[in-house]
């Protein structure tokens, strides 16, 4: 756990790379610009699925460049999304994107072990930078991204795409307006089952980190704070082990419960052996629940006086790098800050102490860090 000194001075650097407060955007180089050019960094399937896709469909930004270590991979995109070859970067001349004016934001889509690195060089090279979740493998790596953005002037996001879409949008709404009275209880399950990539590496622990908890459970942990509405005060944590064989190093399944300081209670599930899809919010006088809710949509939800949340699907990844430009260029909330990344990395680094005690509790002193919107 850091220390409260520490922590404070680190906030005051996340606030001012998050954008709170910020001020319009007064480059003219960039409002004169109709979108902003991205980068991706890592061209693995997210990119390919889901970003690539979404850079097609977004009003405020664009794809402008890529960076891969294959040049086969180069090819593709360059033909597929009419990439000018001068914005094709390879990771060892990654640095001179400094130099590119058509890019302005770099996205870093890449094993966990290279978030902070590749964060850091292109906050360095004054490129506002998006960094998938989770946001590093450790505290001290999201305070050196934190940073660094701070020092270069540049703006900071997490890939928390479910904070742009309208679903987490409708249940973050209902929680804060208190819809149906105080919280007593929430719970959060995000999962799936894995048999089939057995050399991926998302099960090597050098570059991921950890296993299901770094992976699906930052959703558990995101869906249990907005559905509270608050940040837990303490957490206690379970790992469960059926397949050693096949999940090696990193974890398989992991429960863990937390307290919210207005007393009500929360429980979360991740793993890499099960299928959940849930979160589920219970207050005084009802409850809201989203099922799926975290998949890339279309999400759906009901509510206990029989209502069903629905809204037209759109691609959660657009909405979410459409959000970030407007942060950049009109001072918009920035919805998913570096120090939320932080925040959850806490907790993360927490619940694998508490299991490593037998399930002790473990304080959580998070204040109202990472709470947006």
């Amino acid at each position: 756990m850091i220390t409260r000194r520490g922590f404070n001075k680190n906030m005051l650097l996340a606030i001012a790379s998050s954008g709170f407060g910020a001020i319009a955007c007064t480059d003219k180089n960039l409002k004169s610009k109709q979108k902003l050019g991205v980068a991706l960094v890592g061209l693995g399937s997210y990119s390919q699925y889901q970003l690539g896709p979404a850079l097609l469909e977004t009003e405020f930004c664009q794809l402008k460049g890529i960076v891969t270590g294959t040049p086969e991979k180069a090819k593709i995109w360059s033909k597929k999304y009419n990439i000018d070859q001068k914005n094709i970067y390879s990771y060892q001349n990654f640095n001179a994107i400094k130099e590119n004016k058509e890019i302005d934001i770099v996205y870093v889509v890449l094993p966990n072990s290279m978030h902070a690195e590749y964060s850091i060089r292109a906050a360095e090279a004054g490129k506002h930078v998006i960094c998938e979740k989770p946001m590093a493998l450790n505290v001290a790596e999201c305070d050196e991204i934190i940073d660094t953005c701070a020092r270069a002037g540049v703006k900071l996001s997490v890939g928390y795409r479910l904070h742009s879409e309208p679903y987490t949008q409708e249940v973050k709404r209902i929680v804060a307006e208190k819809h149906y009275g105080d919280l007593r209880y929430v719970a959060a399950d995000a999962g799936y089952f894995s048999d089939t990539h057995p050399n991926q590496w998302r099960l090597n622990k050098k570059l991921s980190g950890g296993g299901a908890l770094m992976n699906m459970g930052v959703y558990s942990i995101q869906s249990c704070i907005y559905g509270s509405g608050q940040n837990p005060i303490s957490v206690m944590a379970q790992e469960f082990s059926t397949r050693a064989e096949y999940f090696k190093e990193t974890d398989e399944t992991i429960t863990a419960q937390f307290e919210f300081s207005n007393g009500a209670v929360g429980n979360m599930m991740t793993s890499h052996n099960i299928s959940a899809n849930r979160m589920y919010s219970n207050f005084e006088n009802g409850w809201v629940e989203l099922s799926p809710a975290n998949s890339y949509g279309p999400l759906e939800g009901n509510t206990s006086d029989g209502r069903k949340i629905k809204f037209e699907h759109r691609s959660q990844q657009a909405l979410q790098m459409d959000d970030f430009a407007k942060h950049i260029l009109f001072a918009s909330q920035n919805v998913a800050p570096g120090e939320m990344g932080k925040r959850d990395m806490i907790i993360v680094e927490s619940i694998y102490k508490s299991i490593a005690e037998g399930g002790a509790k473990q304080k959580l002193e998070l204040g109202m860090m990472g709470i947006v919107g």
